[in-house]
């Protein structure tokens, strides 16, 4: 017959005291409703940030004429220089420039102050050799013959070639000044239109800084408020965690027990026994004197287990092979 060993663990008697208080205590702790923090869960922004914030969104980007450059031609397609009377005569030339009136704007200041002393200078000289040819003929008795004339007319194409000279030289040397002002005022307006260009990129970059700041400051926030709710979403489950906790580690002593299983027969016979005790407390006792003791009737219990065997070997359960073997030695009618 198989022998079975069982153990058994409770809580030391020295402990008890101390135990039982603790885990009244951790169910009192458990039992509490979850107090939430009210306060700022992030640092936010700065005053400081806030108005840095404020001033990059106020920023505006330059427009498109400020940053487009328009190139301009400076000589004219049809542009041509005066002659030497035209100059003579104060005229400064016919000209039609490409893009307007570029080159009359750079070069009329020049022409005006540089060939006026020159031609005045020259047409001075020149009333100056007449007057002497004049008296040299007159002293000669020519005065007013074929080669005084000739005479005056040499100095008069002299003058024209004088004064085509000083045109020549001035209108050259004014137009390469005002080329040279052009040229200085377009490479001006180039580097504006370059300069509002890189300021233009710097706004959008530093707006980009900013929004990314900005951007990381609410995800912050955002973390923050999450972790918050999964915290407060927890707390009940924490709380289980927490009574579990209190359970382990306890001081405990384990007792061991040790019991062997009864045969089909003790087990039985032990069960008859009992249907005897039950027999004797309904069936009647006989007085055999007065103030006797009472008997009571003997069944054969070999007897009760053969029959009970028989009709379970027959196909009977156990409960009515138990009575109707009962029934075959007279226990119950």
């Amino acid at each position: 017959m198989p022998t079975f060993t069982a153990e058994e663990s409770s809580l030391s008697s020295w402990a008890g005291p101390y135990v039982t208080e603790m885990l009244g205590r951790g169910q009192a702790l458990a039992g509490l409703p979850y107090q939430a923090y009210m306060g700022p869960l992030t640092a936010g922004e700065s005053a400081l940030q806030t108005q840095a914030f404020q001033g990059l969104g106020a920023l505006q980007t330059p427009t498109a004429a400020q940053t487009t450059y328009d190139p301009m031609s400076f000589t004219g397609a049809g542009y041509a220089a005066p002659t030497a009377a035209q100059a003579a005569a104060g005229e400064t030339g016919a000209y039609t420039p490409a893009s307007g009136n570029v080159l009359q704007q750079y070069m009329t200041p020049y022409l005006q102050g540089a060939l006026d002393p020159q031609y005045a200078a020259a047409q001075r000289q020149a009333e100056i050799q007449a007057q002497k040819l004049q008296s040299q003929y007159g002293k000669a008795g020519a005065y007013g013959g074929s080669r005084q004339g000739v005479a005056e007319a040499e100095l008069q194409r002299g003058l024209l070639d004088r004064m085509a000279g000083i045109t020549g030289t001035g209108y050259q040397q004014a137009f390469e000044q005002a080329q040279r002002q052009f040229n200085e005022e377009q490479r001006r307006q180039m580097d504006a239109a370059a300069q509002a260009q890189r300021y233009g990129l710097d706004v959008l970059r530093e707006q980009q800084t900013g929004g990314a700041a900005q951007r990381g400051i609410e995800s912050q926030g955002i973390a923050a408020d999450i972790a918050q709710f999964e915290q407060e979403r927890d707390y009940p489950f924490k709380n289980v965690q927490f009574m579990q906790s209190l359970l382990q580690g306890q001081p405990l002593e384990t007792q061991s027990y040790s019991y062997v299983e009864p045969s089909g027969l003790q087990t039985l016979a032990a069960g008859a026994s009992d249907v005897q005790s039950i027999l004797d407390l309904l069936n009647p006792t006989k007085s055999t004197s007065a103030g006797g003791t009472a008997a009571t009737q003997q069944y054969d219990m070999n007897a009760l287990a053969n029959y009970k065997a028989s009709y379970m070997a027959a196909g009977m359960d156990e409960q009515a092979a138990t009575l109707q073997a009962m029934k075959d030695i007279g226990m119950i009618s």
